[in-house]
């Protein structure tokens, strides 16, 4: 079995379990990034306020809004991010670069490719989940993205706007993650007990996740700045990402550790698979 089928593969095994785990708690982030601070009267008093004004104003469906441009994507998404980091790790071996250095900047590179593919479903996926109608309410994404396309083109205005902060955001976020991942992975012996062996690498992908997601986020909170409504209708208050960071914090999820522990597993599996062939 070759190499690129397997990271389509597994990719989507990832993508299902992350979305259904982490959209409603990223629909709660989202809403909290946008916040103009503890003044603005339409903004939340706390994470269990947020919950509950959603689930009452939006039904239980609003912790689902905007989620199709990510089931969309993040199959390619995904693929592009393990084929990528794999791809390059093996052209940074080549230059001879030490194995921990090389699993960072091949992490950063594999982030940079998948920004570039992500941004415009994130600048969907930002305006609906920012929509404070009901779910039944509010455009569809395709009907939404039409709309951005007419109103803004497909620049950096409009269907690609904020896509400095993506990079940054999955650059370094990947940076990180991959980087610290397999680096403490190596170093902490590996146990016999298949269940403590789970505990093991889930606890390594969790922090590496966590690490990642704290350090990541002022470009997240850039990003949904640049792609989300603007304070003042009209105009333009967050346009560049560094600008955004320096004017302007929030949630650190489990997607880390879900996604990379999925990853490990079902990666053996098919090289198991394949072995056995």
């Amino acid at each position: 079995m070759s190499r690129i089928p397997d990271s389509i593969y597994y990719a989507e095994y990832i993508s299902l379990v992350e979305i259904c785990l982490m959209h409603p708690l990223d629909v709660v982030k989202t809403r909290f990034q946008i916040q103009r601070g503890k003044t603005d009267p339409t903004g939340y008093k706390s994470l269990g306020d947020c919950f509950r004004t959603i689930f009452q104003r939006e039904g239980l469906l609003g912790f689902y809004k905007g989620i199709f441009p990510p089931i969309l994507a993040e199959t390619p998404k995904r693929a592009v991010k393990f084929f990528t980091f794999e791809q390059y790790k093996k052209v940074l071996g080549y230059a001879s670069l030490p194995p921990g250095l090389a699993f960072a900047v091949a992490g950063l590179g594999s982030g940079l490719t998948e920004a570039v593919v992500v941004n415009p479903f994130e600048v969907v996926k930002v305006t609906l989940q920012t929509n404070r109608n009901a779910f039944t309410e509010q455009p569809s994404s395709f009907v939404q993205a039409r709309q951005i396309i007419k109103t803004s083109g497909l620049g950096f205005q409009g269907l690609n706007k904020g896509l400095t902060a993506t990079l940054g955001r999955h650059g370094v976020f990947n940076m990180v993650y991959f980087g610290f991942y397999f680096n403490v992975k190596n170093i902490l012996p590996v146990n016999k007990d298949s269940n403590l062996e789970f505990l093991r690498k889930f606890g390594i992908g969790l922090v590496s996740g966590t690490i990642a997601s704290t350090i990541n986020i002022p470009f997240d909170v850039a990003k949904s700045r640049i792609q989300g409504p603007q304070p003042v209708p009209g105009e333009i208050k967050y346009r560049t990402c560094f600008k955004t960071m320096a004017t302007t914090s929030v949630l650190v999820h489990m997607g880390g550790a879900v996604m990379l522990l999925i990853y490990e597993y079902v990666y053996a599996w098919l090289q198991d698979t394949a072995d056995h062939k």
